[in-house]
């Protein structure tokens, strides 16, 4: 008996479609051939297939940023600074030039911020030198010493100091000393020292600090104010290492 021949798929003894997938399915593109010259077919609803070249290269290739204008990057720059506490004009110089900003742009900008008041030195050092003697006691030359470091002309510095005259400074020292007065140990000849060197790097001068120092004693105890008087002023030299401060 002849063996049955195995279907083969195609003529008389093809598989017949299943029920409901009669539909033509549409048909993939095709290259005719390979290699670069090889061109591809259409697909069944007349739409070509994408280039895979073309998807490699955009995925590949990031986005080209648009240059930004130096004068924008500038005022940014300054904005920052500005966020954190308020500058002068020479400090947010120096910070455009620490970034790279050309002085040209720089000045620029700066000047514009002068015109609408968003840099005012003068403000600055009003506020400066009523903030810091106010919360850290500093006298009048070591504010001084702090403005010029953060570019305040001195015609613009000697106004805001001007605002703090020496009566209110001598009181400043005397407040100082009496509050570090309530918790200092020691001899009185210690004492005495620690308090002035303390005013002296507060930037007061020696003779106003001895004279606070001595009023202060002199208001503590007999015994502190007859030590005072006894204490030659040209031999206290204001040492800041001699003695530790006072905490």
């Amino acid at each position: 008996m002849v063996g049955r021949r195995a279907r083969s798929g195609r003529g008389w003894d093809a598989i017949p479609p299943r029920t409901g997938d009669m539909s033509a399915r549409p048909r993939r593109g095709r290259r005719n051939g390979s290699g670069p010259g090889a061109t591809a077919e259409p697909l069944d609803d007349g739409t070509w297939p994408a280039d895979p070249s073309d998807e490699s290269r955009s995925s590949d290739e990031p986005p080209r940023a648009e240059p930004r204008d130096e004068a924008e990057v500038a005022r940014e720059i300054c904005l920052r600074q500005l966020a954190v506490r308020p500058r002068t004009r020479a400090e947010l110089a120096g910070a455009l030039a620490r970034r790279g900003v050309s002085p040209e742009v720089a000045a620029e900008v700066l000047d514009r911020y002068d015109e609408v008041g968003i840099i005012d030195d003068a403000a600055f050092a009003r506020a400066w030198v009523s903030s810091r003697h106010a919360g850290r006691g500093l006298s009048r030359r070591a504010l001084a010493n702090e403005l010029r470091q953060r570019g305040v002309d001195g015609e613009v510095a000697g106004a805001a100091l001007g605002e703090l005259d020496e009566a209110t400074e001598a009181e400043t020292a005397r407040a100082l000393v009496d509050r570090k007065l309530r918790s200092a140990r020691g001899e009185p000849d210690a004492v005495f020292r620690r308090l002035v060197g303390m005013l002296a790097r507060k930037g007061y001068p020696p003779g106003l600090a001895i004279r606070a120092v001595k009023d202060a004693l002199a208001a503590q105890s007999a015994e502190a104010a007859e030590f005072a008087d006894q204490i030659d002023p040209d031999a206290l030299a204001p040492d800041p290492d001699a003695d530790p401060p006072l905490g």
